[in-house]
């Protein structure tokens, strides 16, 4: 398990309102889709980030985090894997709390490194599940 309880109870209830969702594109048939509807009804504010920079949920979407012209509190990642790193390395420069790896995205070496630069981070879960089960939905 890559996150401790305490450290995803942090992400969720005081990193802040917003969220830069990667791979976030407005096909519904996605997971990052309804994750993000999801988050949506917790109370964040939802970047999307897609090379599309399609609009979702109504919030303007950007190609890359280098692109968000303000700042974002948490990185939710939904890239395969092998792209994970580069993308938990750019949110740690663009100066987010925390990174979030989706289910099934796992990059150990990322996990340290975003770690070891101050940076909250779970891997391999889903706010979508963890938001009930810490009692925090609405």
């Amino acid at each position: 398990m890559y996150g401790d309880e305490e450290t995803v109870r942090k992400i969720l209830t005081q990193h802040g309102g917003t969220w830069a969702v990667v791979g976030l594109s407005a096909n519904r048939q996605r997971a990052a889709y309804g994750v993000a509807g999801v988050l949506r009804r917790f109370g964040k504010r939802i970047v999307p980030v897609h090379p599309k920079a399609e609009t979702v949920h109504g919030e303007q979407g950007y190609a890359s985090l280098a692109d968000i012209p303000f700042d974002v509190d948490v990185v939710d990642v939904f890239v395969n894997s092998e792209l994970a790193g580069a993308v938990a390395d750019e949110a740690v420069a663009k100066g987010a709390k925390a990174v979030w790896f989706q289910l099934g995205v796992v990059d150990e070496a990322a996990y340290e490194r975003t770690r070891a630069a101050g940076v909250d981070m779970v891997m391999d879960r889903c706010p979508a599940i963890e938001i009930p089960r810490l009692g925090q939905g609405r």
